[in-house]
C-alpha cells in the first residue's frame, strides 16, 4: 500500500477512490464527507469520547451511543470517571477483574499468541508493556514524583520518540512474556496500593503533566488518565484477540 504523509489540511477530495485506505496517527477533526460510501468503514478514535467530542453521521451525534455500547460490552468501564476514593477503588477493582479474565483467555490460546501483531498493531505483550509505561508516567512520575519513573520494559508510543525524548531508558530487547507479566502485575498492585490510602485532599493536589508542563493536572485527573489507558488498551487487545481467533478458524 502506498503511503502519503505531510500536511493535507484543507484538501478537497472529489470523486476520489479511497477504498481500503488506512489513516494512522492522522489529524482529522472537522473533516466533512458528503455523498460518501462508507460501508465497512472502521474508525477508532479514543479521544472522541472525551468531553465535547462529537461525530455526526447523517446529522446524528453517535458519540453517546458508542460510549453506552462500550460500557455495555465492558462492564466496569462506566466507573472510570469516579471522583472519590471509594469510587476509584471500585473502578480499579473492575479493571483488575477485566484484565484477569483476558489474561486467562490468552493462556488458553495457542503458544505465541501474546507476541502476535494484527495489522501492524502492538501485540498483547506490547500492550501490557505500554500500560506499564502509562502507570510509570502518570503515577510514579506525576503523582509520586519519582525522578526517573520509567521501567525499562515499558513500551513507548510513536509520539514519545517523535517528541525527542530519551529512548535509551527502554529495553532494546524483547522481554519474555513471563517477564512482562511480572512487571505488569507489580504495576497493577502499585495502583491498587496507592488507591487503598488515597484521600479526597490528595485527589485535589496539583500535579505536573508528564508530557506537557503547561497542562494543569491533579491527582484525580492523573488517575482518570490511567483508567482511560487501561480501558482503551483493553479494547484494543480484545479486538486483536478476536481477530487472532477468527484467523485460526
Amino acid at each position: 500500500m502506498a503511503e502519503q504523509s505531510g500536511d493535507l489540511r484543507g484538501t478537497s477530495f472529489v470523486d476520489a477512490d479511497l477504498a481500503g485506505a488506512r489513516f494512522v496517527r492522522s489529524f482529522l477533526p472537522g473533516v466533512v464527507m458528503r455523498g460518501v460510501v462508507v460501508d465497512g468503514a472502521d474508525i477508532d478514535a479514543p479521544w472522541l469520547l472525551e468531553p465535547g467530542g462529537s461525530l455526526l453521521v447523517n446529522g446524528v451525534d453517535v458519540v453517546p451511543f458508542v460510549d453506552a455500547e462500550l460500557d455495555r460490552r465492558f462492564p466496569g468501564r462506566e466507573l472510570r470517571r469516579a471522583d472519590d476514593p471509594e469510587g476509584l477503588r471500585d473502578a480499579w477493582a473492575a479493571v483488575e477483574r477485566t484484565w484477569a479474565a483476558t489474561l486467562a483467555r490468552v493462556d488458553s490460546m495457542p503458544a505465541g499468541t501474546p507476541d502476535v501483531q494484527v495489522d501492524g498493531e502492538w501485540s498483547f505483550a506490547q500492550t501490557l508493556r505500554h500500560l506499564v509505561m502509562a502507570t510509570d508516567a502518570w503515577l510514579r512520575g506525576s503523582v509520586l514524583g519519582v525522578e526517573r519513573p520509567f521501567h525499562p520494559l515499558g513500551q513507548p508510543n510513536a509520539e514519545y520518540a517523535l517528541d525527542g525524548n530519551d529512548m535509551a531508558v527502554f529495553a532494546t530487547r524483547a522481554p519474555s512474556y513471563a517477564e512482562v507479566l511480572e512487571v505488569r502485575a507489580a504495576h497493577v498492585a502499585m495502583v491498587r496500593d496507592f488507591l487503598a490510602g488515597v484521600t479526597p485532599d490528595v485527589l485535589a493536589v496539583p500535579r505536573p503533566n508528564p508530557w506537557s508542563a503547561e497542562a494543569p493536572e491533579t491527582t484525580l485527573s492523573c488517575l482518570h488518565t490511567i483508567l482511560e489507558e487501561e480501558w482503551e488498551h483493553h479494547r484494543y487487545a480484545v479486538r486483536d484477540l478476536d481477530a487472532i481467533d477468527a484467523a485460526a478458524g
